[in-house]
């Protein structure tokens, strides 16, 4: 059981151009991954509105509409800058041209996240507890990921984690043991406004979300080098390692990312292998590279 972590103020994952909540239907949502993982496996074959349209599943016109509605740019400009990176790169056989043009999308001197999140550990006494006394406000909301389950207490954002397709949430199970003596009191409200807060524009953008969360001294170590380090940029498990310290750890570090509770929040579909290929991901892979193609077409769109 962790000690309290120092509080850290630090930039969040938000476009700050967005003006509407991209909330996305669980089967937009399946279509629009498909047709990520169709174009970033096939780019270089350059395929047409057509083709990218039918591995959604819908008409080209319809997904034309349905993809800049989700992504801001349109599937011609998507692939436009996956072209352009594999031209640029020379990239291994395993690389990820996606996870490069979003490191090459966000290094520029523009500021694409611009909220902030602060970082708690929850206390061995407070955790002992098992949250007796402790109100647990929970609920689905839809995200531009699909629908996610938030849970939040006066202390902050516990949980948050992305429903699968047969409609579990990895993670919520355990969260739910780990507070099993609190009251938990679903909100769908509450989970709706913490998304807009995340994914929209909000009302209290410089208002930090708080992060409540528990985990051993070293997990906390990782998810706030997590924090401190791939907001904007992809980094690896020995990256981390090095970088809390711990240098021989990088296995034990995959397990503290792969036990992240706080999805997006904490960024840890920014973590890939040594090789660069995209690696696994609590919530599906996917997920993954449909939330990095997300935030590189946020990227493009604002000219970063």
């Amino acid at each position: 059981m962790a000690r309290a972590a120092p509080v850290l103020m630090l930039a969040a994952m938000r476009s700050s151009h967005a003006t509407v909540f991209p909330g996305a239907t669980p089967l937009e949502y399946r279509r629009i991954e498909r047709s990520i993982r169709f174009m970033d496996e096939r780019f270089r074959e350059q395929p047409s509105l057509e083709r990218v349209a039918k591995s959604a599943g819908v008409a080209p016109h319809h997904f034309a509409r349905m993809f800049r509605r989700w992504a801001g740019i349109s599937p011609k400009q998507f692939m436009q800058r996956l072209t352009l990176q594999a031209a640029r790169e020379s990239l291994g056989q395993e690389q990820s041209v996606l996870q490069a043009a979003l490191d090459a999308g966000l290094s520029g001197p523009g500021r694409l996240h611009d909220l902030f999140v602060t970082l708690e550990a929850v206390t061995p006494g407070e955790y002992k507890s098992r949250g007796s006394g402790l109100n647990v406000r929970h609920g689905t909301a839809a995200t531009p990921f699909g629908p996610a389950t938030i849970a939040v207490t006066a202390r902050g954002i516990g949980f948050v984690g992305f429903e699968m397709q047969g409609g579990e949430v990895p993670g919520w199970d355990e969260y739910r043991q780990s507070w099993r003596d609190a009251t938990f009191v679903e909100d769908a409200s509450a989970a709706a406004a913490i998304t807009a807060r995340i994914w929209g524009t909000g009302t209290r953008a410089n208002e930090p979300l708080r992060l409540w969360v528990h985990g051993s001294n070293f997990q906390i170590q990782v998810w706030q080098a997590l924090l401190r380090d791939a907001r904007e940029l992809t980094v690896n498990y020995s990256g981390i390692a090095d970088g809390i310290g711990r240098p021989a750890a990088a296995r034990a570090v995959g397990g503290a990312v792969g036990a992240n509770p706080v999805a997006w929040l904490i960024p840890c579909h920014h973590v890939l292998r040594a090789s660069g290929a995209l690696g696994g991901y609590r919530w599906g892979v996917d997920r993954k590279r449909t939330m990095l193609a997300w935030e590189l077409s946020r990227a493009i769109s604002t000219g970063h």
